[in-house]
């Protein structure tokens, strides 16, 4: 009986291990929890690597919108040099004021605890007004977890507005209904994303095969999406890796590309970076005013999904890829397009890949396809994040969410929604056949969304 006793003294157990485990303070573990975000700092390196695989994850619907923006501003062909100007001076202010402007340097912000997208905002509302159907201000949560609130002055905006949402309970069942509908519509990108994508990507082999069926393009096209839905149980971190340096090669195709056909072309077209060609634009195009619109808002499909896939990145990173590689690439690639289209305005369908050089036409090909198939990663990575949201607010079934990192706590990845995507994906691809009516599909979520 001694020996057992000093057996138990010196060598406590498992047991005893777990039991000291629980007796760590609650407050301290949840000091611990209310501080991950503000205290993550990470080092120069850290932060370039997870800006660099941004690029693979975030920016890949965003960068291959070129492939099909002018073609849908001009349906119907182009008529003279100022309508090609005007168009390029929208999207150039578009992608300015909205993307860089907006939500880079200002709604990444607005994040709820490193959580981006319609539900994050939602969740901060609520926190901060009686504005949710069900009780989310009790002060043992913000105790025992990251929920936290601020005060504000009586008179303030903000004590305004909040006062006003508080009113009445039809604004609050108004709120809940538009977060919804933007929800939604923000999967619908995602499925339709993979569609216009892979459909203006592939239409480079007719360019070159004008005789070449349909049908195999989209047999290809439907291959090619299983392969990536099939992937992304692999997390965000290694099919970023897989991906970025193929995106970052894009944006520097596009880009230097861009730069040739300036060269090339027509270097007059630098002038739409004055806004009054817009004012111009808009003026001449009366009837057909809203078609052109239209495929200028295509120029920023993917935005949503940059703010919905925040938490698979710190916000720093996502600045620094969006400022660095994808902002300057973009503007590049759309000023080069328009130089083209105005000395060959009849290739407005397929300006994209007529305007590349035939030495590097095929590599290009090659790229844009392998770039286009990628893009559908970005709405991919952003709808496991909503549905979580969702999931979190009780707007959604019960499904399974994955964790795929030990070090980022967003990086998620959902079964049962991967493979709906991946059906509703092909249906799209696979029934469509058309880039214009994909594309006016595709414009009309990305406005009620915004």
């Amino acid at each position: 009986m001694a020996s057992t006793s000093d057996m138990e003294t010196t060598n406590p157990g498992s047991i005893w291990e777990l039991d000291k485990d629980l007796d760590v303070p609650m407050d301290e573990e949840a000091s611990r929890l209310k501080n991950m975000y503000i205290e993550k700092k990470f080092s120069s390196v850290l932060l370039l690597r997870l800006a660099f695989q941004s690029l693979g994850v975030v920016f890949g619907d965003l960068g291959t919108s070129p492939l099909y923006v002018f073609y849908n501003i001009f349906p119907h062909g182009v008529d003279n040099d100022e309508d090609v100007i005007g168009a390029l001076s929208l999207i150039i202010y578009t992608l300015t004021l909205i993307p860089l402007m907006k939500y880079v340097f200002v709604v990444l912000r607005a994040n709820d605890n490193g959580q981006g997208g319609t539900f994050a905002l939602y969740s901060l509302l609520c926190r901060h007004a009686k504005v949710s159907t069900i009780p989310n201000q009790h002060k043992t949560d913000e105790e025992l977890t990251t929920y936290s609130r601020q005060t504000y002055e009586e008179n303030s905006l903000a004590a305004k507005v909040k006062r006003w949402l508080e009113g009445h309970a039809y604004k609050k069942n108004c709120l809940l209904i538009l977060v919804l509908i933007g929800t939604c519509t923000a999967i619908g990108d995602g499925i339709l994303t993979p569609a216009i994508s892979v459909l203006s990507a592939t239409g480079g082999i007719r360019v070159q095969n004008p005789k070449m069926s349909t049908d195999v393009v989209v047999i290809v096209a439907v291959t090619i999406l299983i392969g990536l839905f099939s992937m992304q149980h692999y997390g965000t971190d290694k099919v970023g890796w897989l991906f970025a340096p193929l995106v970052f090669l894009w944006f520097i195709l596009i880009g230097s590309v861009g730069a040739f056909n300036i060269h090339k072309y027509n270097s007059s077209v630098l002038k739409a970076y004055n806004p009054v060609y817009i004012y111009r634009f808009l003026r001449r195009a009366k009837s057909e005013i809203w078609t052109s619109l239209g495929g200028v808002m295509l120029s920023i499909t993917g935005t949503e999904a940059l703010f919905a896939d925040l938490c698979h990145f710190p916000v720093l990173a996502i600045q620094i890829a969006f400022t660095l590689v994808v902002f300057p690439c973009l503007l590049l690639a759309y000023t080069g397009q328009a130089a083209y289209i105005i000395v060959h305005k009849d290739h407005v369908v397929d300006a994209f890949y007529r305007s590349i050089p035939d030495a590097i036409y095929w590599p290009a090909f090659v790229i844009a396809t392998l770039a286009a198939i990628v893009a559908s990663q970005a709405t991919i990575s952003a709808t496991y994040s909503i549905i979580k949201q969702a999931l979190a607010l009780g707007c959604f079934p019960r499904v399974s969410v994955v964790h795929t990192s030990k070090k980022f706590l967003g990086q998620i990845y959902i079964p049962d929604i991967n493979w709906v995507l991946m059906i509703l994906c092909i249906a799209v691809t696979a029934g469509f056949k058309n880039q214009i009516q994909i594309g006016n599909a595709y414009g009309t979520a990305v406005v009620i969304v915004m």
